[in-house]
């Protein structure tokens, strides 16, 4: 089976996505707007004003009058500039937490849609670190660093403006000595992005390396596979150095650079305003209030850059998350609702993208009620056929129908009222054993399912299963009981099973044979056991049926199937 990469959302998408959440929440984006520009605006006060006490103090008599009105002014907007900036910030990082919450919901949403086909393909790894560090980036940006920039971005485009309206030869050498920034700017936008993808992909093949060591930890140690594992993860942590590596040589660059063009603009706005002074232009109160517009703009650009470094990591992040919304949505599903419990394959033919077929020309038809086995070789096409019979997969060619009906059209909520796909991997959450049978029924009717399953060891529902975890044979008999507890009329058991040992297993197939009387049971396995007591079997062989009948035919016919049972019994 091959493996797909999540796709990564493109610039024009990740724009539309934060018009959506800007678009949920408007009225407090318009506050928060609303009080930075007034913040912004009273620290435009407190430079002015200043300036006016160094005219009143070089001018003429009687300048201490004047002086204490314009010092009070000063104390307002600064007190001012401080509630205002206070409240701005307080609505920005409630915003925030509203925002963080709807990328949240949503990724988990479209997480839970993905087509079951795209999340068998998917590396684990890659969904889980969208889903853990890309979008805890996004969330913290979104509380930590867009409020700052709101309030440093008002402030730092009200600061230049004002020195502009002081004296526009002044504002125009001033805007000069900020294009060392902007250069270095423009040179680290154009790097920063594909450089922060990198490193968010590195962690999600880092973190798929760790899941696959850690859960394979027991396969490992049987078969001393230390070396070639420890190669693999060290490979990926060499991918991941060197991505964060990357990333830190451009902060390197960037950030020096920047800081180190503060002080151009207020060097060449003293050499103009003196020079401007001195002729008589304007006047020393102009040239130091322009100084301190300027002095005061290291602040919000320091915020700025410092917050543009984030900004383009919490970006490459946010277009990982987004990216979910790039995957191609299910075909549309069908309006008719099956005539029928029968179940028919024609013609199929089936192959993973980028694959050969592995199913050819598969003809199959299973009655209502009827058990039926498949068995074959490993990478006959069992697994696949099965994956096709509960709607997973879409053949290329041919139909899968119940009832008349594709199964692949079949709406979520229908398809598994009436196909239900059980497999080897069970997942069990960290709730309790009435949370994990995730069926609203009585307690009653759920004790009776996991009895009915053999599953003795589950006598009280409110056990924690987080710290009491299942044995892989505990987890599957949990499976089985929600099954038992959804009562769909197709059950299809894929190697279901095969972690019990043979007599719990016989006894759980047992129990389901007689719950599950007159509905369909399609069991994939390699215990010929199961074939035995089933009305047909179906013997596979590289992607093909070879051989159909029961067990007591094909026996006689001395065929694949005998051979198998040959094998079997020794």
């Amino acid at each position: 089976m091959s493996i797909d990469i999540l796709p990564i959302a493109d610039t024009r998408r990740i724009v539309r996505a934060a018009g959506r959440l800007i678009a949920a929440d408007k009225g407090a984006v318009a506050a928060t707007l609303l009080l930075n520009v007034l913040a912004a605006a009273a620290a435009l006060g407190a430079p002015y004003l200043l300036g006016r006490i160094v005219d009143a103090v070089t001018g003429s008599r009687g300048a201490d009058a004047r002086i204490d009105p314009l010092a009070a002014a000063v104390l307002l907007c600064a007190l001012a500039q401080t509630l205002l900036t206070r409240w701005a910030l307080l609505l920005g990082y409630r915003l925030g937490e509203r925002t963080a919450a709807r990328i949240r919901t949503g990724f988990l949403s479209r997480a839970l849609s993905l087509p079951a086909s795209m999340i068998e393909r998917v590396p684990p790894g890659d969904l889980a670190a969208r889903g853990t560090t890309d979008v805890d980036a996004v969330a913290g940006t979104l509380r930590d660093v867009l409020p700052g920039v709101f309030v440093a971005g008002t402030q730092a485009l009200f600061l230049v403006g004002a020195v502009l309206v002081l004296d526009p030869l002044l504002g125009v050498a001033g805007l000069l000595g900020l294009s060392g920034i902007v250069v270095v700017g423009r040179w680290y936008l154009r790097r920063a992005r594909s450089a922060y993808l990198e490193e968010g992909a590195a962690n999600s093949d880092l973190a798929e390396e760790l899941a696959a060591t850690t859960t394979g930890a027991r396969t490992i140690e049987a078969f001393r596979l230390h070396r070639s594992r420890l190669a693999v993860g060290r490979a990926a942590i060499a991918r991941t150095k060197r991505s964060r590596l990357a990333t830190l040589r451009l902060r390197s660059v960037y950030f020096p650079v920047a800081e180190g063009s503060y002080n151009i603009p207020v060097v060449l706005v003293l050499l103009v305003g003196g020079l401007l002074y001195l002729d008589g232009r304007i006047t020393l109160g102009t040239v130091a209030a322009a100084t301190l517009y300027l002095r005061q703009l290291i602040g919000p650009m320091d915020g700025i850059l410092i917050w543009l470094e984030q900004l383009q990591s919490s970006s490459a992040s946010f277009a990982r998350v987004e990216g979910l919304a790039a995957v191609p949505p299910a075909p549309a599903t069908a309006a008719a609702v099956p005539a029928g419990d029968r179940i028919e394959v024609t013609g199929v033919r089936y192959a993973y993208p980028g694959g050969p077929d592995v199913l050819h020309d598969v003809d199959l038809t299973v009655q209502p009620g009827e058990r039926l086995a498949i068995v074959g070789l490993s990478g006959a096409g069992k697994s696949t056929l099965g994956r096709l019979l509960a709607g997973v997969h879409r053949p290329h060619t041919g139909t899968v129908t119940v009832g008349g009906v594709a199964v692949a059209d079949l709406p979520p909520d229908l398809l598994r009222r009436q196909v239900v796909l059980v497999t080897q991997e069970h997942h069990v959450f960290r709730e309790t054993l009435r949370d994990n049978l995730m069926v609203a029924a009585p307690d009653d009717r759920m004790r009776e399912a996991l009895c009915t399953v053999g599953a003795d060891w589950a006598r009280d529902l409110d056990t924690d299963l987080g710290e009491h975890p299942p044995t892989g044979a505990q987890a599957q008999q949990l499976a089985l009981a929600r099954v038992l507890l959804a009562d769909p009329h197709t059950v299809i058991l894929d190697e279901a099973t095969a972690l019990l040992d043979p007599r719990a297993a016989r006894a759980a197939e047992r129990a389901l044979a007689a719950v599950l009387h007159n509905r369909t049971v399609i069991a994939i396995a390699h215990r010929l056991q199961t074939a035995h007591d089933a009305d047909r079997i179906a013997v596979m062989h590289a992607g093909r049926i070879i051989e159909l009948g029961t067990h007591d035919d094909l026996i006689a016919r001395r065929g694949p199937y005998a051979a198998l049972w040959s094998q079997w019994h020794g």
